[in-house]
């Protein structure tokens, strides 16, 4: 087991499914054939992120667990509109790889400057399966780690409009997923979400919560 501190390892021995979520964690991961039920159909490409090789640009995304009013919880972040890729929508805390930075350094910066999240008070379990965005050619590393207790989140309002605070439970719910038919650049697509407090949760940011569901409900079934 990772080095924990002390907070976080009690947090960590006293919910059996985080521990067996590390563990997963190392092992076989779902990959692209779970990332893909949360795609859009027709999906803007088909490559995956070992295809493009060093031709996209990396990113570093965190997916914080932290126990809050009795319940798991992750927080995603609404976007603002100032951005330069992905205005207002959805995602995990993140952004492009710093040069000499290692991929969950990246992650862990950016949570930092979205969200005043102190680095040294997250343990890294592991990370999942990378993600090939081909709209704005990002491949996405999504690195999976937690905290004892909620952080005292100070969004920065350049980069954040809104916090989503979402329970990890509430996304277990099938009922949470929902696909509707949009029109995206001019044609009709396909489109599965999952549903939280009106918000609608699509594209990159579901197709890697769709594999990390995967893991929760496995590491859950292991307790």
């Amino acid at each position: 087991m990772t080095k924990y501190t002390k907070k976080v390892l009690r947090a960590v021995e006293q919910t059996g499914w985080l521990a067996a979520l590390e563990q997963r964690l190392k092992g076989v991961l779902p990959g692209m054939p779970v990332q893909l039920r949360m795609t859009p159909r027709p999906r803007p490409g088909h490559k995956t992120y070992k295809e493009v090789g060093d031709s996209c640009l990396r990113a570093g995304v965190l997916l914080l667990l932290y126990s809050w009013n009795g319940k798991w919880h992750f927080i995603l972040t609404k976007r603002t509109e100032r951005l330069s890729h992905h205005q207002a929508q959805i995602s995990l805390p993140g952004g492009r790889q710093d040069h000499g930075e290692s991929l969950t350094q990246t992650a862990l910066r950016e949570a930092r400057e979205e969200l005043g999240i102190i680095p040294e008070s997250v343990e890294i379990l592991g990370m999942l399966t990378p993600l090939y965005i081909p709209p704005s050619n990002y491949c996405i590393y999504p690195v999976v780690s937690a905290v004892s207790e909620r952080p005292d989140f100070s969004p920065s309002p350049k980069e954040v409009a809104q916090t989503i605070e979402v329970p990890v439970d509430h996304l277990l719910d099938g009922d949470n997923r929902v696909e509707e038919i949009w029109t995206i650049r001019g044609e009709k697509v396909s489109v599965p979400f999952y549903v939280f407090q009106g918000h609608k949760i699509w594209g990159a940011t579901a197709m890697v919560l769709a594999e990390f569901l995967e893991l929760v409900k496995d590491a859950m079934r292991r307790e």
